[in-house]
């Protein structure tokens, strides 16, 4: 998730023209995000997704990252945290609209890798407050917004976290990867 140094995910109105991404950042991530085989939404971000990633790589002006982006994203099993979506028809999708410690506890206990949770700074809440994030990966911005959507809010609970990487990109990003330290 990106956020600026001040600990906002979007500016006051969802403004997000101020993150710095380039192809050191999204060559990064998408080694990360291969390992990944389940990716969390809100559904405001993955309606966002699903109307660009599906047809990016189709695309003459295609970037690198666009192609590849899109090819995980067709794969990927997408979880969308939704109360107004139904899954009739919606390919490797599923929605949880409802028990959500349970429903995501479930997608934990099952085989495969990360589940990767992608902006939707609603549905982090809701899952920071229900205790279900096990890591955060985040990527600071060299820029102070003073105001806008935090990423930690209403916050009950102290939550321990392990540094366990940092990495300085060329264009001022620096990436910090937690995980909780629940001991």
């Amino acid at each position: 998730m990106h956020i600026s140094l001040d600990g906002f995910v979007a500016g006051p109105n969802g403004e997000m023209d101020w993150i710095k991404v380039d192809e050191e950042i999204f060559d990064h991530v998408g080694k990360r995000i291969s390992e990944g085989d389940t990716a969390l939404y809100g559904r405001v971000t993955y309606q966002m997704m699903e109307n660009y990633w599906p047809t990016a790589a189709d695309k003459p002006n295609a970037s690198k990252h666009d192609i590849e982006h899109s090819k995980w994203y067709s794969k990927v099993h997408k979880v969308v945290l939704s109360k107004t979506i139904k899954d009739a028809d919606l390919t490797n999708t599923t929605i949880i609209s409802d028990k959500l410690s349970d429903s995501i506890n479930e997608i934990k206990q099952e085989a495969g890798e990360d589940i990767l949770l992608f902006g939707s700074p609603t549905a982090t809440h809701a899952l920071i407050q229900q205790n279900l994030i096990d890591g955060y990966w985040l990527f600071v911005n060299p820029i102070i917004l003073g105001r806008g959507i935090p990423l930690f809010a209403d916050i009950k609970d102290k939550i321990k976290l392990k540094l366990l990487t940092t990495r300085q990109f060329t264009c001022g990003v620096t990436e910090l990867n937690y995980i909780a330290d629940r001991q």
